[in-house]
């Protein structure tokens, strides 16, 4: 409990801070924080994956200090004023904490050695504070332009022959991680509103998929039998993908419409090839769950767990009126 509460408070610290310094002891703490949260005595991996995050961390860190160095003789030195050159090495090193293609490599490695409730964290809590410092730092989109292309298409190729799916979800993290880039550069409130989207849709799938241990695709079998939750794991990936008319195409929907403002119509273009690419596999994922036959009793009783599940697919379909109006005040 200790743990979990300065993991948001670091993550506090850093977003508020009105210095690069107090940024990068937010950062700090929160990484500390999660550390011993990570470790896990019942999986041998997750050790040899706690090791890899924090070393893949403390790279990124390193950098963010040097540039900080940097800035150290300008009399301005606040967070809302850098130069470009420092603005480029923060953004890099920012970057990287948050598995933006392509300084992603310790990501699917990372991810695969944790349980499903670190998955989560690591997935959506642990971005916050990277993408509000983008926006802190960042000049110019020429120099996100490449790093948003690369991280959706890496995110929508590398999913393509994933069997595993907590490295499935990485991939399409990373994906989604080039659409928050630009919506986050269009405006914070687009943002807000695509990453309060993609969480909900990812809370959703990571606990159905951990309430039914389910970590491969061959074992989608455990949801044919079920329809109840087969129903809602179909609904939840398939908005992930951004398919109308779920949530997670309004999202899409509005990040297209600031970047079109903008006259970003090259990197709009990009954005939705590579999503019509991912597209393909979260249909894989979603009729794997149907097309499997499971020998299991039909259980149809709404115990605790599918409380939940309905709790939160319930909120992915009540917010799709709220994202369509929330476009007239964008």
């Amino acid at each position: 409990m200790m743990f979990s509460g300065s993991l948001v408070v670091g993550t506090l610290i850093s977003i508020s801070a009105t210095s690069w310094l107090m940024s990068w002891i937010g950062l700090e703490m929160n990484l500390l924080s999660l550390m011993p949260l990570m470790k896990n005595f019942k999986n041998k991996y997750s050790s040899e994956a706690t090791l890899k995050y924090f070393m893949a961390q403390a790279m990124a860190s390193s950098v963010l200090v040097f540039s900080i160095v940097f800035m150290l003789n300008i009399k301005d030195s606040s967070i809302f004023s850098i130069p470009d050159y420092s603005s480029y090495m923060i953004n890099l090193s920012l970057l990287m904490k948050m598995g933006a293609a392509p300084l992603h490599f310790w990501l699917p490695e990372v991810v695969s050695g944790v349980s499903w409730d670190m998955n989560m964290i690591i997935l959506t809590w642990q971005k916050i504070a990277p993408m509000i410092l983008v926006f802190y730092s960042m000049n110019s989109i020429t120099f996100l332009s490449p790093f948003i292309i690369i991280s959706s298409a890496v995110g929508s190729l590398g999913g393509l022959n994933q069997t595993c799916l907590r490295k499935f979800m990485v991939y399409s993290s990373i994906n989604h991680v080039g659409w928050m880039i630009s919506a986050i550069y269009s405006s914070l409130y687009t943002w807000l509103l695509y990453f309060s989207i993609y969480s909900i849709i990812n809370i959703s799938i990571i606990y159905l998929l951990n309430n039914n241990k389910i970590f491969f695709i061959n074992q989608m079998d455990k949801l044919s039998s079920k329809k109840p939750v087969n129903f809602f794991f179909m609904m939840n990936f398939l908005s992930l993908g951004g398919l109308p008319p779920f949530l997670g195409f309004f999202s899409k929907w509005i990040t297209i419409l600031q970047l079109t403002t903008l006259k970003l119509f090259s990197l709009t273009t990009m954005l939705i090839f590579f999503t019509l690419i991912a597209l393909y596999f979260y249909s894989r994922i979603t009729f794997s769950s149907l097309i499997l036959n499971s020998s299991e009793s039909l259980n149809f009783l709404f115990n605790k767990p599918t409380f939940w599940m309905s709790y939160f697919n319930f909120i992915n379909l009540m917010m799709m009126p709220l994202a369509m109006s929330m476009n007239f005040f964008l």
